[in-house]
């Protein structure tokens, strides 16, 4: 199951849902931050897990005008996949940002001013993203524990990424200074 497959599962067994409502809850909980679910591809992964029998939908009129939405509810199927999904989740660590640690295996073809506003701009955004999840997480409270909880180890996962790349900054500019430009292609 991916992750957005489980993400998707995961709302749906915290209440019956229809696609607009699961949008809105991603979005409060700032949940793209931490996994790939797009907005267009909400529809398709409902589709998917409702073909592979882990919800259904049955059509609800709602309570004044507008069309009728089918509402998402997860099966006894369902619970068992979220169920294996989490457990896999929480025992599991997973690496870093894949796309990162490749940014930094590349280094060696940078020059050294490159480096520094790269990871300059990685800094600058990731303390965007931290106020924005602090912001977004006030806003909302009071909110249950497991949602707190995830807001909370998504700030401090990045304040500590921040620490780390200023760290590894400091390294970098400390050991280059007497090393040559390194020749920049391109």
């Amino acid at each position: 199951m991916t992750n957005a497959e489980l993400a998707i599962l995961s709302l749906i067994a915290e209440q019956p849902r229809h696609g607009y409502d699961i949008e809105g809850v991603i979005e409060a909980r700032g949940m793209r931050e931490w996994t790939e679910i797009g907005f267009s591809s909400i529809y398709y992964l409902l589709n998917k897990l409702e073909k592979a029998g882990m919800i259904q939908s049955q059509l609800q009129q709602p309570g004044g005008k507008g069309p009728a939405r089918k509402v998402y509810n997860i099966t006894d199927l369902g619970w068992q996949s979220l169920i294996d999904g989490a457990i896999e989740a929480l025992s599991n660590p997973h690496s870093g940002s894949s796309s990162f640690l490749l940014g930094l295996s590349c280094t060696p073809i940078l020059s050294r001013e490159q480096i520094k506003k790269s990871l300059e701009l990685y800094i600058n955004q990731t303390e965007a993203i931290v106020d924005h999840m602090e912001k977004r997480a006030e806003a909302q409270r009071p909110l249950p524990a497991f949602v707190e909880a995830m807001f909370d180890y998504s700030s401090t996962m990045a304040k500590a990424e921040i620490a780390w790349i200023n760290k590894y900054k400091q390294q970098f500019e400390d050991a280059v200074v007497n090393e040559p430009e390194p020749p920049a292609k391109g």
